[in-house]
C-alpha cells in the first residue's frame, strides 16, 4: 500500500486534489466533524477542560470557535484530545484499505504531530496567497482570528514545501488539477521507491 499525503496551505485546495486520485482519503477535518457528533468520551473530557464552552452534546463547532478565539492556550487542550482520537480513526481507515494500491491521507498537521512515515509520498499543494484569501472569505464560517490560530500550528510552508516528494500548482480549475493528479499517479505507481 503506497500513503500519498497531501500537504499545503489552509484553503489551497488539499481535500479536492485528494480526492482526484480516486483512491479512499483519509480527511481528518472529516474525522473531527464526526468525533464532535458521535464521540461522548471526547465530549465529557472537552467539557471537562472547557466547562465555560462546551454545554450540550453533540459539540456544537461554534462552542469549539469560541472556545479557541477566547484563550490560546484552549487551541493545545483541544488538540491534546482530538489528535489522539483521529489517529485511531486513521489507523482504523488504514486497516480497513490495506489492501489498496494507493490510499490518501489528507491531514492538516501530519508533518507537525509526526503522522507521515518515512515512505509516505508528500505532495504538496502550491496555490496563490490572494486566490486562497478569496476562496476563504466565501466560506460561510470564516474566521480571521481562528484562522491566524489555526496557523500558528503549522510549520512554515517553505518547510513543508522542501519536505515534499511532489509539488501541484494548483490554479482553482478543475481540468488542469485532475490533469497534474493523473500524471502523478502514474509516477508515483512506476516507481518502485514507493510501491515496495
Amino acid at each position: 500500500m503506497i500513503r500519498v499525503a497531501v500537504v499545503g496551505d489552509i484553503g489551497s485546495g488539499k481535500s479536492y486534489v485528494a480526492k482526484q486520485f480516486g483512491y479512499p482519503v483519509f480527511n481528518a477535518d472529516v474525522a473531527v466533524i464526526q468525533l464532535y457528533k458521535k464521540n461522548k468520551k471526547c465530549f465529557e473530557k472537552l467539557k471537562k477542560v472547557l466547562p465555560k464552552y462546551i454545554i450540550s452534546f453533540p459539540i456544537n463547532k461554534k462552542e469549539i470557535s469560541k472556545a479557541i478565539i477566547g484563550n490560546k492556550n484552549n487551541l493545545k487542550k483541544i488538540v491534546k484530545i482530538i489528535h489522539p482520537e483521529v489517529r485511531v480513526s486513521m489507523n482504523n481507515f488504514l486497516s480497513k484499505n490495506k489492501s489498496k494500491k494507493i490510499v490518501v491521507l489528507d491531514i492538516p498537521l501530519l508533518i507537525e504531530n509526526r503522522i507521515n512515515k518515512k515512505k509516505d509520498v508528500l505532495v504538496f499543494i502550491d496555490a496563490k496567497k490572494k486566490e486562497i484569501n478569496k476562496r476563504l472569505k466565501k466560506k460561510p464560517n470564516y474566521n480571521l482570528k481562528m484562522f491566524k490560530k489555526l496557523k500558528k500550528l503549522q510549520l512554515p510552508l517553505e518547510i513543508k514545501k522542501k519536505k515534499s516528494d511532489f509539488i501541484i500548482k494548483n490554479n482553482f480549475r478543475s481540468s488542469s488539477i485532475k490533469k497534474s493528479v493523473r500524471i502523478l499517479k502514474r509516477k508515483i505507481l512506476k516507481n518502485e521507491r514507493y510501491s515496495s
